[in-house]
């Protein structure tokens, strides 16, 4: 489905339109959005079965608030496609994830109503109650803040962290658990409604406040009985209520609720907003890729995804690194007991769905829990195993203490694969994988950083990791790498030249980068007048004269990174040739230390200077300067 092709969307210019709607128009407006949000996903990638389980949800909201004063925060932020839909959005969806398009996560500077950029998960109560603490500050009462946070969020330490906090103020924070797991049976659902409606209208908030009081003035028994019915209440809350652990960190409950009942949802809304001396967690149950049968019955496939088939929901997905990875990781298992694999809620997007199929005893999913999976990695390994850590560049920033403290300092042989390193393409700039190599150069005891060019040295790098007996960690680009004969002769923590000999001028490139290097230097005719040489950078930390002394004798150091440039391992090697009493020049080329925005990999290689174009001109300048 076009934009052209809807009947009810194009008549919403923002969201005061949708407040007009009746409960038919507003449930065909729903399934044209579903259509629409399917379609554009088909064609350029990005999350599909969260956006379509939040679309009812995401209708009620914006009919029950006024979200360009109001506040609303998402947690993650790959649910807002139909929040961007109704608020002045849905004709230029198409370019969603391209190249100043449409982002596929909440942009402050794309619209009003986009309340804080996200990315990473289980930020949002922690944001939305520092803006309502803010407006509490600033004298204003009436503005409303709410933030929806989904149950796989819910599994990170942070949200645990706001809840408390949250749930010890008298602010009316309203909290939106959008349970996407969970059924939700017609006869219980309703009863909990109700239950939760009752204990929420001020009728019976009054009629508690009173009656505590009144029995507590009885002389002599007063204040037991009170206490001993108090103590009664809360033994029947535990036994059939699921609302326990949120009542008592100090939140009004309330559900749960059908997450794609518009009427309901709103009539539940507005009793929330009505709770203004303590915050309020509204419990909505929704499925994950509701409408399109295809995600409906695979949502993890369907959660975040590239191109692929509408009609028949195929994708165009063939080898990548992350397969290579866990097949190779795989098949070291069947001969060693003690390799374990961990992951943070991405088994399927690290590749690790078949390291679980095949040891499902030896394979654990910690949730959106980074810090929580690096120092459970560090207690197998002291405890004997050998646990590989299979997670994001972008998201094992979130573990960066962990680390430091529980890995380096103690030296466990945990070995990390740092999947989708370098560059990500249309996540933008909330997941880009540039800024590892930077952050293990700090890290303490000389932690091992190896950075493959082939899928050959990928599975070399693992297996050798794992006979270490050290803390080591693989980098890899998202896609495949190409393939090479694999150098044996040149040992994987030393630099391979690829070159026959180091030239007065040569380049040091890391990688995916390399191949790239390889194919410009012997093909194209000026570069080849300059004899450049070429060196295979497979370790990237820790650097030391050892290392460089491969590059003994050049003139003109040219180092190439899919990595920060100002603090990656062209930095280091900079600052160790400066120490040299003849030392060479030095050019880092890499990524520049500023957001690197949605856009192919190709139109980010090229506005990084990574291009092969660019990359070649860079070359020639400085190989005649």
């Amino acid at each position: 489905m076009r934009y052209e092709d809807t009947t009810w969307l194009r008549k919403i210019s923002d969201p005061e339109d949708i407040k007009k709607l009746n409960e038919d128009e507003l449930s065909q407006l729903a399934e044209e959005i579903r259509g629409y949000i399917v379609s554009v996903v088909a064609a350029n990638g990005g999350h599909l079965a969260s956006n379509l389980g939040i679309i009812e949800l995401t209708l009620a909201l914006h009919r029950c608030f006024d979200f360009s004063t109001d506040r609303l925060v998402f947690d993650v932020g790959h649910q807002s496609y139909a929040h961007k839909l109704i608020t002045g959005r849905a004709a230029d969806f198409e370019t969603l994830r391209q190249k100043n398009g449409i982002s596929g996560f909440p942009k402050t500077n794309e619209s009003e109503y986009d309340a804080f950029n996200v990315g990473h998960s289980s930020t949002s109560i922690s944001a939305a109650l520092g803006m309502l603490r803010a407006y509490r500050l600033a004298g204003d009462f009436e503005r409303h803040v709410v933030a929806v946070i989904g149950d796989g969020a819910l599994s990170g330490g942070m949200a645990y962290e706001a809840l408390d906090d949250a749930g010890q103020q008298e602010l009316p924070l309203i909290v939106i658990l959008n349970d996407n797991e969970m059924s939700i049976g017609g006869s219980v659902g309703g009863m909990r409604t109700h239950l939760s409606h009752m204990r929420t209208s001020k009728g019976y908030k009054s009629f508690k406040k009173r009656f505590s009081a009144r029995l507590k003035r009885i002389p002599k028994i007063g204040n037991s009985l009170s206490d001993a019915i108090e103590r009664l209440k809360n033994r029947i809350k535990f036994f059939i209520l699921p609302n326990v652990m949120f009542e008592e960190l100090g939140f009004t409950y309330m559900g749960p609720i059908d997450g794609h009942n518009i009427g309901e949802l709103e009539e539940c809304l507005e009793h929330a907003k009505n709770i203004k001396d303590k915050p309020v967690l509204l419990h909505v149950v929704t499925k994950k890729g509701k409408g399109y049968l295809h995600a409906e019955n695979d949502p993890e496939k369907f959660h975040g995804i590239g191109k692929f088939d509408e009609k028949t929901g195929e994708s165009t997905g063939g080898p990548n690194n992350s397969k290579v990875f866990a097949s190779k990781l795989t098949e070291l298992a069947e001969k060693d007991k003690s390799i374990v694999a961990i992951t943070a809620a991405m088994s399927t997007g690290t590749g690790l769905s078949i390291f679980r199929d095949r040891f499902p005893d030896r394979f654990f999913d910690v949730g959106i829990a980074e810090q929580h999976g690096v120092t459970m990695a560090a207690g197998m390994a002291m405890a004997g195993l050998k646990p590989v850590f299979a997670v994001y560049s972008t998201f094992l920033q979130r573990g960066y203490d962990q680390l430091i403290h529980d890995v380096c300092l103690q030296k466990l042989h945990v070995v990390f694969g740092i999947d989708r390193a370098g560059l990500v393409g249309a996540d933008g700039e909330t997941h880009q994988g540039v800024y590892d190599i930077a952050y293990f150069m700090t890290l303490p005891n000389g932690i091992k950083l190896f950075s493959p060019s082939s899928v050959e040295e990928l599975e070399a790098m693992l297996e050798y990791s794992l006979s270490l007996d050290c803390p080591a960690a693989i980098r890899y680009s998202r896609g495949l790498l190409p393939h090479r004969t694999l150098n044996s002769k040149v040992p994987l923590e030393s630099w391979e030249l690829i070159s026959d000999g180091i030239r007065p001028t040569t380049v040091v490139a890391s990688g995916r980068i390399l191949e790239r290097m390889i194919k410009l230097l012997s093909t194209d005719e000026e570069l080849k007048s300059l004899d450049i040489g070429l060196v295979n950078a497979r370790l990237l930390c820790p650097i030391d004269e050892k290392l460089l002394s491969i590059l003994d004798g050049a003139e003109k150091i040219i180092t190439v990174e899919d990595g920060n440039a100002d603090t990656g391992f062209g930095a280091q090697v900079s600052r160790l040739m400066c120490s040299r009493k003849n030392p060479p020049r030095v050019l880092n080329i890499g990524v520049p230390n500023i957001p690197i925005e949605a856009a192919t990999i190709p139109e980010q290689d090229d506005f990084c200077g990574l291009s092969p174009e660019k990359l070649k001109a860079a070359i020639m300048q400085f190989s005649d300067s």
